[in-house]
């Protein structure tokens, strides 16, 4: 069963009814569902879908001939494969529907590196011919720089043509929650945790087994698919996944601030910056800055945190890459008893946060909130800290926020705390305070709120449509 990707959807679908000839180029890092929204799109269309390989040019091209006279155009009748590439990305155009003459090339890079021609043969074709005929060529790809750098950027062939850019990111925890729909909220905060919004992986743990077994099973077990992912993963985009592997654990041990990951690792501030970047541009890292902070503070190297936005990535190097050597001779009930049980509540008290805020997204986006904020995230200054800041273009208007993911209720000293920590400038109009907490709220912290309009959130008012 096919799961959540609506706006990639709506936007394929939008170019597949657009007037004239339509270039697309979708990509995103591997395992996010390119190619399985591609087949959804796909339903119901004619079609050719082509699978690039690593092969060589004359191998691709025979490959590529052969799946487009399998169409029956007219060409078929006379040549068994097509002798350049001209002819048979031109041969597009003979496909049959009553639609768009519809083309999808998946892991377009493959075909690219065989021939590095290719980009510029297609943009003769598209500027002479293709732009104004009803076609819709789809390019679809993993290796993200190499779609950004030579497919994209300036002064390469293609540039300017696409009619359509869309870079796949993974699920949002309100469309990766539907792979579990008989889980409490609670696990399914904790499965999203756990998994983040990767469609492959979601799809590992089975919803009718709880939360622990699908843990052990297919994350901790040696053998299972999650159990290799990201060593998997690394090596086939990086080299020296030895010294990547140091830097992730660094980060998802809390060493966030760039020095902090320096005096972790030892590895020269130099190459670190490097080293991120690349971890980055594969989206696995983000760097993330205050909500206050400006382009002055974001071009200084020094200042951002920098965090793995991969859940399962951030798992995996919180608790298996630490454990390998006693998951590796089998003691998954020992490592989850005494690693991943007693620290999961504290794990997923961050990724919380990050829930927290999509929820005020969801409500952005139906103006359920006092006022349309343009800018959300965290807000950090001089040891003060809030979990949600929220703000309109002007910063006139504030959404501020705290969020307990554990046991305890949220009380009153956390609230005096919260209104304490930021001072608002003269010119804002408004500060509107959310509030949010796993075990629910004090009487006290109650009553103030209802007295003093605080919005008190809980985790099932968070799943509401």
């Amino acid at each position: 069963m096919f799961i959540g990707r609506k706006t990639e959807l709506g936007f394929l679908e939008s170019r597949y009814r657009a007037q004239g000839g339509q270039l697309v180029v979708l990509y995103g890092r591997r395992r996010v569902g390119k190619t399985e929204t591609l087949r959804k799109f796909c339903e119901g269309k004619e079609h050719v879908f082509y699978s690039c390989t690593e092969y060589t040019d004359e191998q691709q091209l025979g490959a590529f001939s052969s799946r487009m006279l399998a169409k029956g155009i007219p060409a078929a009748k006379y040549v068994k494969a097509f002798s350049h590439w001209e002819q048979a990305l031109a041969s597009v155009s003979e496909l049959t529907g009553s639609g768009k003459k519809l083309l999808i090339i998946d892991e377009f890079p493959y075909m690219v590196k065989s021939n590095p021609s290719i980009p510029s043969i297609l943009q003769n074709l598209w500027d002479s011919r293709l732009k104004n005929e009803n076609v819709m060529i789809v390019l679809c790809g993993s290796a993200m720089s190499f779609i950004e750098k030579e497919i994209l950027a300036e002064k390469n062939p293609l540039y300017g043509r696409a009619t359509g850019i869309l870079k796949m990111t993974e699920m949002d925890f309100y469309e990766a929650i539907e792979f579990f729909p008989s889980y409490s909220n609670l696990d399914k905060i904790t499965a999203y945790a756990v998994l983040g919004g990767i469609p492959h992986y979601l799809k590992q743990f089975d919803p009718s087994q709880p939360l622990d077994v699908n843990i052990k099973r297919s994350i901790l077990q040696r053998g299972s698919i999650l159990y290799s992912e990201v060593e998997f993963l690394m090596r086939q985009e990086l080299r020296e996944t030895s010294v990547y592997n140091t830097i992730l654990e660094a980060v998802a041990l809390g060493n966030t601030k760039l020095n902090d990951i320096f005096q972790k690792t030892q590895i020269d501030k130099n190459k670190l910056t490097v080293y991120l970047r690349n971890l980055i541009d594969l989206g696995i890292v983000s760097r993330e800055f205050s909500v206050s902070d400006g382009i002055k503070e974001q071009a200084n190297v020094q200042r951002g945190l920098y965090q793995i936005t991969d859940n399962f990535f951030r798992f995996w190097y919180a608790f298996v890459f630490p454990n390998m050597s006693e998951l590796e001779v089998g003691d998954v009930e020992g490592i989850y008893e005494y690693a991943v049980r007693p620290s999961l509540e504290q794990y997923i008290s961050r990724i919380y946060e990050n829930v927290c805020r999509e929820y005020l997204r969801r409500l952005n986006r139906l103006d359920a909130l006092p006022f349309r904020f343009t800018k959300i995230g965290r807000w950090w200054n001089k040891g003060d800290e809030l979990d949600v800041m929220a703000t309109d273009r002007d910063k006139n208007q504030f959404v501020l926020g705290e969020c307990k993911f554990r046991n305890a209720s949220f009380d009153m000293s956390e609230l005096t705390a919260t209104t304490a920590k930021f001072k608002p400038n003269k010119t804002a109009t408004q500060v509107y305070y959310y509030l949010f907490s796993k075990n629910g709220f004090t009487a006290d912290v109650q009553k103030t709120a209802k007295d003093q309009s605080i919005r008190l959130v809980s985790v099932d008012e968070m799943f509401q449509e």
